[in-house]
Formats: structure tokens, C-alpha cells, sequence
């Protein structure tokens, strides 16, 4: 006796994985500033470095180098600065309009990622702990980010780019809905 397979979902073995919908909620736009300010602190160390290392590659006699590497040594802090202007001119727009959040009565829902995306959903009764933090520049644009912790870490979540308010009063609330399930469940 041979065994057939079952075409469990009707549609001839084709089925399609389910699409999950975006988040509801954007960040907030200050965010794509705070993001610029980053980008725009750690390109800039990047260029002033790689400025010292072409200067002191052109001053010195490298010759562990390769030739054509000595030569074209004064390239490289245009190429960092090209790097870096594409980098804080382009991916904070980019990654505003990636990263979405939601919270609904069960579930913390998260999209982050830029070339591969990460959809995050956190069951609100798995949650363990909600931090808020603000970092000198987020307190300067009136930012936050909350960590959404769970006991897996793959479970675990973070929002950032939200208005200050928002976030404590979103952390405010999760804490106190893990709270009432977690004595519901007792």
C-alpha cells in the first residue's frame, strides 16, 4: 500500500506563507535626525582617520606596501567621505521608513532591518521586564527607546525614534499588562 500525500491547504501543494502586515505606527521624524547625528559622529571619526593614515601612508617610505596601493593612498579619504555622505544622507530616510511598531492587546509587533527585514512579535505575557533609555542626543530631540525583555532573547524587542512620551507611557503600559496576566495566570 502506498501512501498519498494530502493536499492540506486546496490550493495543489503551491501554498504561500502568510504576509504579515506592517505595523501600524512610525517612529517619530525627529528620529531620522537623531539617526543623521550618529551617522554624521561616526563617518566623521572614520574620515579624520582615514585623513591621518593617508597622511602618514604618503609621508612615510611604505614599502611593505604594494605600489599601486602606495600610490593611490590619498583615494581613501574620499572614499570615506562619499561612504559616509551616502550613509547619513540616505539611511536614516531609509530606515524611518522601515521601522514600524504596534502594540496590541496581546501582542508587541516590531519591523526593523534595511536589505533583510526582521518582523518581531513579543506576546505581551511573555514579557519580563520594559526599559525606557535616552541617550544625550535622543534627550536633546525629545527621543526614547524601550526594550521590550523577554526570557529568550530572540524574543526580546526594541523600539527606537519614539517621542519620549510615548515611550514612557508605552513602557508604563506593557509593564502593567505583563503584570495582570502574569498574576492571572497564577
Amino acid at each position: 500500500m502506498t501512501s498519498v500525500p494530502r493536499d492540506l491547504h486546496g490550493d495543489g501543494g503551491r501554498s504561500r506563507p502568510p504576509r504579515l502586515r506592517p505595523p501600524a505606527h512610525r517612529v517619530s521624524p525627529r528620529a531620522i535626525a537623531h539617526w543623521a547625528i550618529e551617522y554624521l559622529l561616526l563617518w566623521g571619526l572614520a574620515f579624520g582617520l582615514s585623513l591621518g593614515v593617508a597622511a602618514w601612508l604618503g609621508d612615510a617610505e611604505a614599502d611593505w606596501l604594494p605600489g599601486w596601493v602606495a600610490d593611490r593612498v590619498g583615494v581613501l579619504p574620499w572614499l570615506v567621505g562619499a561612504a559616509g555622505l551616502l550613509m547619513v544622507t540616505v539611511a536614516p530616510v531609509w530606515r524611518y521608513r522601515v521601522h514600524r511598531w504596534e502594540v496590541s492587546a496581546d501582542v508587541v509587533y516590531t519591523r526593523t532591518g534595511w536589505f533583510s527585514r526582521e518582523w518581531l512579535l513579543v506576546p505581551v505575557s511573555r514579557i519580563q521586564t520594559v526599559d525606557t533609555e535616552q541617550g544625550w542626543l535622543e534627550r536633546l530631540l525629545g527621543l526614547a527607546t524601550i526594550e521590550v525583555n523577554t526570557a529568550s532573547h530572540t524574543g526580546s524587542s526594541q523600539v527606537s525614534g519614539l517621542p519620549a512620551a510615548v515611550a514612557t507611557r508605552l513602557a508604563d503600559d506593557l509593564a502593567h499588562r505583563a503584570h495582570d496576566l502574569r498574576d492571572d495566570a497564577t
